[in-house]
């Protein structure tokens, strides 16, 4: 896609974002993996009276920044043409890989080109690498043999050179695992659950974070869990697991929500064996970075409102929405900021945080570096749901926060985001902030699709629409600029959001 400017008049650029009919998500369509759509130029849509009641509570300076700001996000294309530069150009950027550096200097670069000054901040990362893998059911008096379309779990240990063979035992709960006891002594553990809608993500994702090392403790020989997907084409969706430190590790895999209905079936009419072979290995930890950019305040730059995303993906696909597009949202939203005549009072920076995806460490790492800092930091929002259209604006701060920002929410109407929503306002780089009690405000997005492509192979650019990706681009850019710019500012939150795990994340 070309990065050419087509430049609107601001007034023309507002009228349309006040204007314009905002697009419904579809949560039953599932993404295409063949046709990429097209952009559609905003300026073919119908422009009405700009309504004074929109725009309540705005001057005239701040309503020239969101024309400035909404109308470029929406019909340049540059969210999407950097989006491609880093999934087809640098591909999967797994933590200590030589592609994970290979991002971190397209961000510098990328960062220096639009004018926004930049630097790398060390980060010590797990360097975990994915070799052979490959699974079947054993041949029996039931089956010829099946083979299993599986892959290796982030941290998993490998198996033998020759693989292993082991009877499976069955379980949905790690509470069903525990009451076991001995029974699950040189066996293989495959836990197995009923996820469907994204919704579901927090509920089964322990099983897969922490049921291999239970089933460890317990004396299994290794672990199948369940894809955590809400779409299959027998493709297995990987994601992080942790063991103990000096603790027992084992060889754990995810199979494919086809395959895991298939050993379902067959546990119900007796023994079944499996025979697995993972190869991967735990390298030493390897030396990385964030990237951090910013923009600097004119009044009071001391005052920081953060804007996050990973810029790791695991090692499969090539992390199209996660987290590629929350990536070129803050990316796209600096610049465009940076472009703005005046700078808003407060700065804007941009941290793209490593190894979110298999240990947190640069979330980690930069609350650490910049603990001083963290009172400091007004406002903080992270952007790694996918690349879907804005649906609204969650909180996590102290009281009077929507009475602060609903003036501010009025230029998102025309992009279907101009309301407030229930639910979370955190991410999973962002919590180890939670003890500066720093206020969080979500820019919420579609995820009803994400889980079809998830940690998969294929989460790969064709499943990004631009045009959900402009519209919640735009979104994201201008709720930096009016927390960076808004007289007042949020209360601080009492303590961390109490209502569980992100539903998106990890």
């Amino acid at each position: 896609m070309s990065t050419s400017v087509f430049a609107l008049p601001v007034s023309l650029a507002l009228h349309l974002l006040i204007s314009a009919a905002p697009v419904s998500p579809s949560p039953a369509a599932a993404p295409k993996a063949t046709q990429v759509p097209k952009v559609s130029s905003p300026a073919t849509a119908p422009v009405k009276p700009l309504p004074a009641s929109a725009v309540k509570g705005l001057t005239a300076a701040q309503l020239d920044a969101a024309g400035r700001l909404v109308g470029p996000a929406l019909t340049e294309g540059h969210s999407y043409a950097r989006l491609a530069e880093l999934t087809d150009g640098v591909g999967p950027r797994l933590s200590g890989s030589e592609s994970a550096e290979a991002a971190v200097q397209w961000a510098l670069r990328s960062f220096k080109a639009d004018g926004v000054k930049a630097w790398k901040e060390p980060v010590k990362v797990p360097h975990w690498v994915r070799g052979e893998e490959h699974g079947e059911i054993v041949a029996s008096e039931r089956t010829r043999g099946l083979p299993l379309s599986l892959m290796a779990l982030g941290g998993s240990a490998p198996t033998p050179p020759e693989g292993l063979t082991a009877e499976v035992v069955e379980v949905g709960s790690l509470e069903e695992l525990a009451a076991l006891g001995d029974q699950v002594k040189g066996r293989i553990v495959f836990f197995n659950h009923g996820m469907a809608e994204a919704a579901d993500y927090g509920r089964f994702a322990g099983l897969r974070g922490r049921g291999p090392a239970a089933a460890a403790k317990q004396g299994a020989v290794a672990a199948l869990v369940r894809s955590l997907a809400t779409a299959s084409l027998r493709s297995p969706h990987t994601g992080a697991t942790r063991f103990e430190e000096g603790g027992s590790h084992l060889p754990a895999a995810a199979v494919s929500v086809e395959d895991a209905l298939t050993l379902h079936r067959m546990l119900q009419g007796g023994a079944v064996k499996v025979r697995m072979v993972l190869g991967c290995s735990e390298l030493p930890e390897a030396d990385s970075s964030n990237v951090v950019a910013e923009v600097r305040g004119r009044e009071k730059p001391d005052e920081v409102v953060l804007l996050g995303a990973h810029l790791d993906s695991w090692d499969v696909g090539t992390g199209a929405h996660d987290d590629g597009a929350g990536v070129v949202m803050v990316m796209e939203a600096a610049r465009l900021i940076a472009k703005l005549p005046q700078a808003p009072r407060r700065t804007v920076r941009v941290v793209l945080f490593m190894n979110e995806e298999n240990g947190l460490r640069g979330g980690r790492a930069y609350a650490e570096a910049h603990a001083k800092e963290l009172p400091k930091h007004v406002a903080a929002v992270e952007m790694d749901a996918g690349g879907g259209p804005p649906l609204g604006v969650s909180l996590h701060a102290g009281p009077g926060g929507e009475a602060l920002l609903k003036p501010w929410l009025a230029p998102l109407d025309g992009l279907g985001a101009g309301r407030f929503m229930e639910g979370h306002a955190t991410g999973a780089d962002l919590s180890p902030m939670d003890p500066a009690h720093v206020p969080f405000v979500g820019v919420r997005v579609d995820s009803s699709r994400y889980f079809d492509v998830h940690h998969s192979m294929a989460d790969t650019l064709d499943k990004v629409d631009p045009r959900d990706l402009s519209r919640s681009t735009a979104a994201v850019a201008w709720m930096a600029y009016a927390l960076a710019e808004a007289p007042g500012l949020l209360a601080r939150p009492a303590g961390p959001e109490s209502e569980g795990p992100p539903p998106a994340k990890k």
